[in-house]
């Protein structure tokens, strides 16, 4: 018996030691894969390839971003999950991902505890913005709009089941007009869409919108945070216009699978607080119309925890339920 204890110490030992050399080695020559599960282009995308750009300057080594879009980010996770839990494939989470569809798909094939949230990465109000062709430039003149549609206003979504739809969702309810609701697969075609007047308006990321209310091209009504966006100072938010419920800002972040070693989970965790520590670094998200928080470790999952609360009431209030 005691034989057998001591090879199984012996055993156990052994494989501490070799997680405690991989994490010491990390990424220890191996390409490093950021799964991400939206289109190439669109806002999380950006954050990934900085992501993955600056961490090969902190630690050396190759660093990949791979776009597996789909089923609102379900079909990622999966991919991140059925790799080995070595470090070398990791997730780009995000709010949607995270805290709705955990009440938004019956038949979910991944749960949260499947992850440890390693990194808040970079965060950043909604934009409700219009097609010119709209004749509003403030609220109240949106409001008006619709009101003359008659159930006809139709409102673009970068995916089903996530903030922005959620939020058209619950403006309808305040306006107690009937909002045609029209997904898109990703930020990126939700604002292509918009730009070409397709859908006239729509809650999107503002990185990724940006660059075409700058050019004139949409017009921005009011942002989702809890106070004016850097970006966009001019412009109100939600809850300035009467709708604190209608506040919410979204964020990216970086997952390792929960499987993963400790001592390698800590070994990623130190490399990305140094990147956003960054003043470089920082600069360039900043640019890209991001804030970098400073949130991480166990203060990111309880933050995660709190807001999987509120997405899961309102997904039941709304009585949307997502197929994989």
């Amino acid at each position: 018996m005691r034989k057998h204890l001591r090879h199984l110490l012996v055993a156990a030992g052994a494989v501490c030691a070799a997680a405690s050399a991989l994490a010491q080695d990390w990424p220890g020559g191996k390409p490093v894969t950021l799964v991400v599960g939206t289109p190439a282009g669109g806002a999380v995308d950006v954050y990934a390839r900085a992501l993955a750009e600056q961490l090969g300057q902190q630690v050396g080594g190759t660093f990949i971003v791979e776009n597996k879009p789909g089923a609102n980010g379900n079909i990622s996770a999966e991919v991140v999950l059925n790799a080995p839990a070595d470090g070398h494939t990791l997730w780009m989470g995000t709010q949607s991902m995270m805290t709705i569809n955990p009440a938004a798909f019956a038949h979910l094939r991944w749960k949260p505890a499947d992850f440890k949230p390693l990194v808040k990465g970079v965060a950043a109000p909604l934009v409700l913005v219009t097609h010119p062709s709209v004749p509003a430039k403030t609220f109240a003149e949106l409001t008006a709009w619709i009101a003359q549609q008659g159930g006809k206003a139709a409102y673009a979504s970068f995916s089903p089941g996530t903030p922005s739809h959620f939020l058209g969702y619950q403006l309808g309810e305040k306006l107690k007009a009937d909002l045609v609701h029209v997904p898109y697969k990703g930020s990126a075609p939700q604002v292509t869409a918009l730009v070409a007047g397709q859908v006239p308006m729509g809650f999107t990321q503002l990185a990724t919108s940006m660059p075409h209310i700058q050019a004139g091209k949409l017009h921005a009504i009011a942002v989702t945070g809890a106070s004016r966006s850097r970006s966009l100072p001019q412009v109100p938010t939600m809850g300035e216009l009467g709708y604190p419920d209608l506040t919410t800002t979204i964020w990216f972040g970086l997952m390792s699978p929960a499987a993963t070693p400790p001592a390698v989970q800590q070994a990623i965790l130190s490399a990305a607080i140094k990147v956003q520590a960054d003043p470089a670094y920082r600069t360039r998200m900043e640019a890209q119309n991001f804030d970098v928080p400073t949130e991480s470790g166990a203060a990111f999952e309880r933050s995660i925890a709190e807001e999987t609360g509120r997405w899961a009431r309102l997904v039941k209030a709304t009585g949307f339920t997502a197929g994989n």
